[in-house]
């Protein structure tokens, strides 16, 4: 009987401890500028398209492609919350650079956040869901081409 009743409490406890509601899901408003002025951003990202945040004026719009999100996720693991997001930020973008590429757009203007449907438009800052384990930004934006 003893034997019985400890082994349903150790049961109840690793339940417990495995429940989804404890699971870290941290929002952070990070600023774009510091995220771009990575090596990783210099590196990755090719000045063939350009990037308007917010609703900041990009130029006049020959073309609109269509409005297209990047939902990335990134492993966060041993990685502090500014540097998993900036990674996963970075990721997102360059998602848009090659949807850009592939719909012959030149720019992709009006780039909101929209992490877990939560639209918000910054043009000096990007929102990021921070786990124990993973990191994730959706961003949205238009592809244009433009003059």
């Amino acid at each position: 009987m003893r034997k019985t009743s400890f082994l349903a409490l150790l049961v109840a406890v690793f339940l417990i401890a495995a429940s989804p509601s404890e699971a870290r899901d941290t929002r952070h408003m990070l600023s774009i500028q510091r995220a771009l002025a990575t090596a990783d951003a210099r590196a990755k990202l090719e000045s063939d398209v350009q990037f308007v945040f917010g609703r900041a004026a990009g130029g006049e719009a020959l073309r609109h492609l269509g409005t297209f999100t990047a939902n990335r996720k990134t492993n966060a693991f041993n990685k502090s919350d500014t540097e998993a997001c900036n990674w996963v930020f970075l990721s997102a973008l360059i998602a848009l650079q090659e949807r850009a590429r592939r719909e012959g757009g030149n720019a992709v203007v009006n780039i909101r956040s929209y992490y877990k449907k939560n639209e918000v438009a910054s043009e000096t800052q990007f929102e990021c869901g921070a786990g124990t384990m993973v990191a994730g930004v959706t961003l949205k934006g238009d592809v244009v081409s433009l003059e």
